[in-house]
């Protein structure tokens, strides 16, 4: 019989989507966790230093698909005379039975499938925010982290912060009435990128890999290393950016899961020329989520500088109750013109920093322990990609508040808003367009939509062989 080694094991397993279950590790006190980082460049510095300063924890490996970021980042490490290998394909990493645990940065059409990769593999998982780029991959990551006994942590650190903590219990205590509207705001600069025009990728990156799971497309210097983040190949907008940490705060404080349904609408506008730019996700969009109990309101609203600017950057969430408004570190009641200091709540905290939290964890074999356990990821992450469905959904109206949208003042005011902030950028609204998706109907225990093929074929993609996440987990 011929002698298969690990190496063309895991070759097989990963290739077909499968792979046999690996025990974890038990760690004694004394044993130091193993962890490899993933995406380098921008976020995944963070990483790197986060567990390299951490007790009990060792930094062995470093992974990206730019050999330039890649001997940047382990130039430090080799200057103390600290062993750490360094690897351009993930797949090759995961070969690695030294490693117990990754830690992933990458670019957001990656994030499911290394984590995915990781839990056949054995490792426990950090992964940044989103935990997907479609509802479909968000959810067979779930499935992969309960059937491979992993621990899966999500990067939406909020939920190690106190104040943020109290909020949202007291938006679910009902010490203020019922919660009626949970608001997001993720309204930050976000300039225009302009064009580049298609050129050979630079010969240190391996575009390839870089590409994975996404459609075969050529190279612009618009996609390495940033602004990825506003092509639908993958990422999610600001929406799927910045904006899930507000979406998961948002979320948590309604106690729910995924939505009734959902409605957008927004567009992209710049302001020199306003039509013209290569980007394809909206930099602005409002998106409303009907629990049925209450609303999830979101605000996306990318700013460009301007003397005398009006709407200035606003990144958090509201609570709005029966009885006021829990806003930042305060509560103001209706009727009254000042505001008060919170009320006092027991609410249970996990312990740690996000990234402290992950290896403690990791320790105790408990997911249970997780901050931001990969189920909740899941939830923050698909109401993102719900949000951008409807938009990429919709068609070009007037400039103006849809009718049917502002019955409600604090879902009109956040339109009204959008359209003010888009015409103090210099757009002309005689001009300028506005994309209105369909109200859609979502079923959260099937995560599908009802009746609307056209809203369930982007709740997936079409991946790019043979970087697949299999519907066999």
């Amino acid at each position: 019989m011929k002698h298969i080694s690990r190496r063309d094991f895991m070759k097989g397993t990963m290739a077909a989507g499968l792979a046999t279950f690996i025990p974890a590790r038990v760690f004694g006190a004394n044993d130091d966790i193993r962890i490899a980082i993933a995406g380098i460049h921008g976020r995944g510095s963070s990483h790197i230093q986060a567990f390299d300063k951490m007790k009990g924890v060792r930094v062995v490996a470093l992974c990206d698909v730019d050999r330039n970021v890649l001997d940047q980042r382990a130039a430090p490490f080799e200057k103390k005379s600290q062993k750490v290998d360094k690897y351009l394909d993930i797949r090759k990493l995961l070969e690695n039975k030294d490693i117990d645990a990754i830690s992933c940065a990458t670019p957001n059409h990656w994030h499911s499938l290394i984590t995915f990769w990781a839990c056949q593999a054995g490792k426990d998982v950090y992964v940044e925010k989103p935990l997907s780029h479609n509802v479909y991959e968000g959810r067979k990551i779930v499935e992969a982290a309960r059937k491979y006994k992993r621990i899966v942590q999500h990067g939406t650190q909020s939920r190690a912060d106190k104040t943020r903590a109290k909020q949202v219990a007291l938006a679910r205590s009902g010490n203020y009435g019922k919660l009626l509207i949970a608001k997001g705001y993720c309204c930050k600069p976000r300039w225009t990128i302009g064009f580049k025009p298609i050129t050979t990728p630079p010969e240190y990156v391996d575009f390839n890999l870089w590409l994975g799971p996404a459609p075969q497309q050529p190279f612009h210097a618009n996609l390495v290393h940033y602004n990825w983040h506003w092509f639908w190949d993958f990422g999610n907008g600001d929406l799927g950016n910045q904006g899930v940490h507000q979406m998961d705060l948002s979320r948590w404080g309604t106690g729910h899961t995924l939505p009734n349904t959902v409605v957008s609408l927004g567009g992209r506008w710049v302001n020199e020329p306003y039509f013209k730019d290569q980007a394809q996700t909206p930099n602005q969009i409002v998106s409303i989520y009907d629990y049925g109990d209450c609303l999830l309101l979101f605000e996306t609203r990318g700013l460009v500088h301007k003397k005398d600017y009006e709407y200035p950057r606003i990144v958090g969430v509201e609570f709005y109750c029966e009885d006021g408004l829990i806003k930042e570190d305060a509560f103001y009641p209706n009727g009254k013109n000042k505001p008060e200091k919170l009320a006092k709540i027991d609410f249970d905290m996990k312990p740690g920093s996000i990234f402290e939290n992950f290896i403690y964890a990791v320790r105790s074999r408990k997911y249970q322990d997780l901050q931001a356990d990969v189920l909740q990821g899941h939830y923050s992450s698909a109401l993102c990609h719900l949000g951008n469905i409807s938009y990429r959904l919709g068609s070009r109206t007037k400039f103006e508040k849809p009718k049917d949208l502002g019955n409600n003042k604090i879902v009109g005011d956040s339109i009204m808003t959008m359209l003010a902030n888009t015409q103090a950028i210099g757009v002309d609204p005689e001009k300028a367009a506005l994309q209105v998706g369909p109200k859609l109907t979502f079923d959260p225990e099937t995560e599908r939509f009802l009746d609307n093929p056209a809203a369930d074929q982007l709740l997936t993609r079409p991946y790019r062989r043979p970087f697949v996440v299999t519907d066999k987990v």
